[in-house]
């Protein structure tokens, strides 16, 4: 969908690319990646070819320089036409979730070994947050991370991690100093194919086309060098990070949420019950009409939150609302569209039937809904 801040040539151009390559190179192997359970490696390579992985990102580390309008571009034509939430997702793991922190905090000499191999896509990075007892609470992960002498000793597991069985290095967060609060943390990064570590994929009930698992780390050690930006800082900068994360779910996840909401006009359009179509039921109409205004509702929001990225404008209140909304506009629409669609609805070949269980996830992942509406009340003081 088209708005005030996407309509140079440039980012017109820029959304054929991106749609060409989803079409073409996406969409035609969503079902193969499904049954992969992640999306053909290779094709990272091909993104980084396209320049898609590193659009906010400076030139010096092969970036694009560009802003927040031309990712939300990226995510659109992505969630729009891939056919495939999950690798999707994986991708915005790799521009948005894994590697910004390294990007704004990292020595040049960690940019140089993981930033610019990502942005290239020679190398695929993931998130290392989560752990098995702490989730949203991120205050109370566990894994250690140790000094001796000029290495860290890591200690510990993390859960529900995309890429996991893809990743070349992780964004880890560890705790450095368990006496420290929230000046303990250290964000660092760490080789997957490093001594001591291992991952087992878990198996999922929608997202089918990411890999998703447990990771474990048993005297893991890499070099102090290895972390990202002034020991001490991580948490505060994994919330900056978050961010990212936050508003490309919302973007992404809206963009695949209007493209079922068509499909499903079309086939109520085309299904006749009662001797005519379902779409000339007035109760048909006034569905699919209550679902086109909360996506509009919902895009607005997240345009709002663009918007103020694009300013240099602190969003943090904004992406915290829209990740909510979205994640309830989105659940919506699917449950919605699947019940439109009838039995055919309920079968796992059913666009609708993919987008029930796959669209669950945004109002867990990257911050609950009940952390967000928990954050913006802080904000507004209660």
């Amino acid at each position: 969908m088209a708005s005030d801040i996407f309509d140079t040539p440039e980012h017109e151009i820029f959304r054929d690319t991106v749609r060409k390559f989803a079409q073409e190179e996406l969409a035609p192997r969503a079902r193969e990646f499904d049954e992969m359970g992640r999306i053909d490696k290779s094709l990272f390579k091909r993104m980084g070819d396209l320049g898609l992985l590193g659009l906010r990102f400076d030139p010096k580390w092969g970036g694009a320089g560009l802003d927040w309008s031309f990712s939300t571009v990226l995510f659109e034509e992505l969630g729009r036409w891939s056919d495939n939430p999950g690798v999707t997702m994986g991708i915005s793991v790799q521009t948005d979730m894994a590697t910004p922190s390294l990007h704004e905090f990292g020595s040049d000499e960690l940019k140089a070994r993981y930033l610019a191999p990502a942005i290239a896509g020679e190398m695929v990075a993931a998130i290392a947050v989560t752990e098995p007892d702490a989730g949203s609470d991120v205050a109370g992960i566990k894994t250690r991370a140790v000094r001796d002498g000029d290495e860290w000793v890591i200690n510990g597991s993390k859960i529900y991690i995309t890429n996991a069985a893809t990743a070349d290095w992780l964004c880890l967060l560890a705790v450095t100093d368990p006496d420290a609060g929230y000046g303990g943390f250290s964000q660092i990064v760490v080789p997957t194919d490093i001594a001591g570590f291992r991952y087992d994929l878990l198996d999922k009930i929608g997202n089918w086309g990411s890999d998703t698992g447990q990771l474990f780390f048993e005297d893991v050690r890499v070099p102090l060098a290895n972390t990202i930006g002034e020991v001490g800082r991580g948490f505060q900068q994994q919330m900056m990070q978050f961010q990212d994360e936050r508003l490309v779910a919302c973007v992404s996840a809206l963009a695949g949420s209007q493209r079922l909401w068509e499909q499903t006009k079309q086939y109520c359009e085309e299904r006749v019950l009662f001797g005519k179509p379902l779409s000339k039921m007035q109760v048909t109409q006034f569905k699919l009409v209550e679902l086109l205004i909360d996506l509009e509702a919902a895009r607005e929001l997240t345009y709002a939150c663009v918007r103020k990225r694009v300013a240099g404008i602190d969003a943090t209140r904004e992406i915290s609302m829209a990740k909510v909304l979205c994640g309830r506009v989105v659940r919506h629409v699917a449950d919605e569209c699947m019940q439109l669609h009838g039995g055919y609805g309920y079968m796992k070949e059913s666009v609708a039937g993919r987008a029930f269980v796959d669209s669950r996830l945004i109002s867990i992942g990257g911050g609950s809904d009940e952390t967000m509406v928990h954050y913006l009340a802080k904000i507004l003081g209660f």
